[in-house]
């Protein structure tokens, strides 16, 4: 785009210019599905149509519920011509009903900190047809983004809280320490125009939180419940440079009493990180909901702290005066590391962020029917999209209708950002309880049986038969679970005769490249059973090791299957026959989202087709003798005992 159009685009839409802008609506294909729970959405572009902003009559709001689930591309570089990339959605719904979608308009590149621009889109029918883009805040060469709008149902005021740096120029991050400062504006005529931005440094950044600061970037919130109802809120994350490096974490609410005339730093939980360069927290960019009892759920991303999961959550019961207790991580809650949004919809709060636990893909909603102290798991989720997505935000449109903005992309998730919207009906309903199989380690709770996992003939009673479609076994969370550093041996029985594909057979912590895990698979069509481990020890990369058998062993008859970490080294043993290589030092569950399965890979994408017997794990390293002691009897419980699935009897139905 020429530079001359992109500034007229930019002087015409720049705040508090005293006219109001011309609004032409972009009517886009909304692409509708059966309101099934696993229906897929299919993406394409909007087909453009023109009509001006009167032919929208106020009726036409009262008329906006979807069916099933429509979608449609918001902001996209080839769409809306002026940026290289758009990111960073935020969306609210006025006093007057109209949606305003906020993006960072990126003009020469994705890159964080580059010349950035805050852009609008406005929508008066509850999100079917969109006006044209609008310059909120121009970069001009520096970063002006991470918008976090709240709606002041009040006074219908809209106020933006945002945060600038320096650009850099070329794709360059932020320096560290990184000059980040907080911004508001507001518009007080339903997002056409805006004042000019306020710096609030002065009330919301103390010195010692002078490294990173980041406001939302997510909606904030109004109160509406107890003696703070009228109280605005929003997020931010922060950072301490002690001189030589960052040496503290910090996330924080933001409150106003006035309406947005005066902010004050509220609840604040923070993360010292020790000389080595390790913490366990650093909770980032946080989305409020506020329940049914006026508690605030605060639900953050969770950025390569120690503690396991890659989300984190805290709540605030005196209207974001202070949290209740420090964030705590959810390990089992599996999501790649990325901002995430919540709503509240009915008895029920929502959560919108990818189901993978390694990579921004498969755009998923799940549920919290307790206020968010659990959540569905990703079984129990509705799918948006199976292709790359990342960060989002979620409104209500009016009745049980959602809009979800989130960016996504068949290529990678910064293609472009999307709006969804979807009725309640849409959304997987609540599930009973999936059917169980007895744990015998102390204390267990028994495991959850998926898919249909049907009783077979084992090699000590009975086994469990796998479809290689989606059976699996998974292990509630509990702190026994994660081995840590410990030395430990995992021993089961399995019987297969696939030739192609993973075979997962066992699989503790977390999946991919980097993340900290344990497992045991098939590679039949490699010739081989393969066991690895991948470890993070204090501040260094991750590493992995992995030991492998010369043969697949897809002969359909059984066979026991052991690995063993202890005494220097990582053993894999096959019918009693061992093959070793050396351990490598650090924790095997750390960092990472965490979860137990049997015939299933974390992330869904690899399920086991055979049969699978006599599961258990042990966090110390068993002797060769009691070993084949495993092997040849049915061995008694012991007090290391981790896990011991006999995987001989399913209770419930399916």
């Amino acid at each position: 785009m020429p530079s001359s159009l992109r500034a007229h685009l930019r002087s015409t839409a720049r705040a508090r210019l005293g006219s109001t802008l011309t609004a032409v609506l972009t009517a886009a294909a909304l692409l509708g599905l059966p309101s099934t729970a696993h229906a897929q959405p299919t993406d394409g572009p909007a087909e453009s149509a023109r009509s001006t902003a009167s032919s929208v009559s106020a009726a036409a709001s009262a008329s906006t519920a979807p069916t099933g689930f429509e979608q449609q591309v918001l902001f996209k570089a080839s769409q809306d011509p002026g940026y290289a990339c758009y990111r960073i959605p935020a969306v609210v719904k006025t006093t007057k009903g109209t949606l305003l979608a906020f993006a960072e308009g990126r003009v020469n590149d994705c890159s964080d900190a580059g010349d950035i621009d805050i852009v609008l889109k406005r929508s008066t029918d509850g999100g079917r047809t969109w006006g044209p883009l609008q310059v909120v805040n121009e970069g001009a060469g520096d970063t002006h983004g991470n918008p976090a709008p709240i709606v002041d149902r009040e006074t219908g005021r809209v106020v933006l809280a945002e945060t600038y740096n320096t650009g850099r120029p070329g794709g360059g991050n932020c320096d560290v320490p990184c000059d980040r400062t907080p911004h508001m504006q507001h518009s007080d005529d339903d997002g056409r125009t805006w004042s000019e931005p306020r710096d609030l440094s002065d009330e919301i950044l103390p010195a010692h939180w002078n490294s990173w600061y980041a406001t939302g970037p997510v909606h904030g919130i109004q109160l509406t419940r107890g003696r703070h109802a009228g109280r605005l809120v929003f997020g931010v994350n922060t950072e301490t440079w002690n001189g030589s490096r960052v040496s503290a974490n910090h996330a924080a609410l933001i409150v106003s009493d006035d309406g947005g005339d005066h902010w004050r730093i509220g609840a604040t939980d923070s993360w010292p990180i020790a000389d080595d360069g390790t913490f366990r927290q650093k909770p980032s960019e946080m989305t409020m909901t506020e329940g049914a009892d006026g508690t605030i759920l605060v639900s953050g991303r969770e950025q390569d702290g120690t503690d396991l999961g890659h989300r984190t959550q805290a709540f605030s019961r005196d209207g974001g005066n202070s949290f209740t207790s420090p964030f705590r991580a959810l390990p089992d809650l599996y999501t790649p590391q990325v901002q995430g949004s919540t709503l509240r919809l009915g008895n029920r709060i929502l959560l919108a962020c990818p189901g993978d636990p390694d990579r921004r893909r498969t755009m998923m909603v799940r549920s919290s029917y307790d206020g968010g102290r659990t959540w569905d798991s990703v079984d129990r989720g509705t799918v948006v999209t199976t292709d790359w997505s990342g960060y989002s935000d979620m409104v209500g449109i009016g009745g049980s209708a959602v809009g979800l903005m989130y960016e996504g992309g068949a290529v990678d998730a910064r293609d472009e950002i999307r709006f969804a919207r979807f009725t309640e009906d849409w959304l997987q309903p609540r599930r009973g309880p999936d059917p169980t199989t007895v744990d015998r380690a102390p204390h267990a709770p028994r495991a959850t049986v998926l898919g249909g996992a049907e009783e077979t003939d084992g090699v000590f009673g009975g086994a469990l038969e796998f479809d290689g479609t989606d059976d699996a076994v998974r292990l509630p969370y509990r702190d026994e679970l994660p081995l840590g550093a410990k030395d430990f041996t995992a021993s089961l029985w399995f019987r297969y005769t696939a030739t192609t594909g993973e075979q997962p057979l066992l699989w503790m912590g977390g999946v991919g490249g980097t993340q900290p895990q344990v497992w045991l698979r098939g590679e039949p069509a490699s010739g081989r059973i393969q066991g690895l481990i991948t470890v993070r020890d204090g501040a260094s990369a991750p590493r992995s090791a992995s030991v492998r058998t010369t043969g697949a062993y897809n002969d359909g008859q059984w066979h026991h299957l052991a690995l063993r970490r202890g005494g220097g080294q990582l053993t894999l043993f096959i019918d009693g026959t061992s093959v070793s290589t050396a351990d490598v030092p650090g924790s095997v569950s750390r960092n990472a989202p965490f979860g137990v399965h049997i015939g299933q890979k974390l992330d869904s994408r690899a399920h086991f087709t055979g049969a699978i017997d006599d599961v258990r794990v042990y966090d110390r390293a068993l002797s060769d003798a009691e070993l084949t002691s495993v092997r040849t009897s049915d061995a008694p419980v012991t007090r290391d005992t981790v896990l011991w699935l006999p995987m001989d009897r399913v209770s419930g139905s399916h």
